[in-house]
């Protein structure tokens, strides 16, 4: 792994924030509409960042490329349709992410012929910081759909088990240690399992190739 670079990391850090709080924020947000107060009540309801960022999570984003922030809670029994909007709730946070992707993807394209006119060292700066950010969110919508625990996709998937609570309880613990080992073996070894960059490649550059926009 290439060694640590402090102006790659504060380039990469608004968009991290942006990406984590947008996605937690969604999850809590989508919770309180569909009848429960959980989130409400812990403060999660809210932008602000530092209610949402999970410390080894924020920091997984730097070394790894994907991390997570921390879990929003809610109570299914408070839900007004547990099983549909257990659901909701699951996608609202990657779906959030893809939603700020492209928006940040547009304002990439309105500013882009300002770099051009002004072609100062700033310009440049923010168009860095941009596309990290755009690769961020898009990392995070593609990362929280793999459907292992905890991630946001495991609900797609673990819903159709809760009728065998066994069953669902142990798909739902070895699913956490599968996802564990993966990450663990990328941070040591390099070798990446989770092959989700063509994905994040994709999204990415197809996003901006609807407006003609090559990156």
């Amino acid at each position: 792994m290439d060694g640590f670079d402090l102006v790659r990391s504060l380039k990469l850090l608004p968009g991290i924030i942006l990406g984590l709080t947008v996605h937690e924020f969604s999850h809590a947000f989508i919770a309180h509409l569909c009848g429960d107060t959980t989130s409400r009540d812990q403060g999660r309801v809210t932008l602000n960042p530092l209610k949402h960022i999970d410390p080894l999570g924020f920091i997984m984003l730097f070394i790894a490329g994907f991390g997570w922030a921390k879990p929003v809670q809610f109570n299914e029994q408070n839900l007004r349709n547990p099983k549909t909007d257990v659901l909701k709730i699951a996608v609202a946070g990657p779906i959030s992410n893809a939603v700020t992707a492209m928006l940040l993807s547009v304002v990439l394209i309105i500013l882009n012929p300002l770099k051009s006119f002004n072609p100062t060292h700033g310009m440049y700066v923010l168009d860095e910081v941009l596309k990290y950010a755009i690769n961020i969110n898009w990392v995070l919508f593609i990362f929280n759909l793999i459907p292992l625990p905890p991630l946001d996709g495991s609900h797609l998937l673990l819903s159709q088990f809760r009728k065998f609570p066994r069953l669902y309880a142990g798909l739902y613990k070895y699913g956490s240690y599968i996802l564990f080992i993966l990450i663990l073996g990328y941070v040591f070894t390099g070798i990446n399992l989770l092959p989700i960059g063509p994905l994040i490649n994709f999204f990415y550059k197809g996003f901006f190739s609807l407006f003609g926009f090559h990156v």
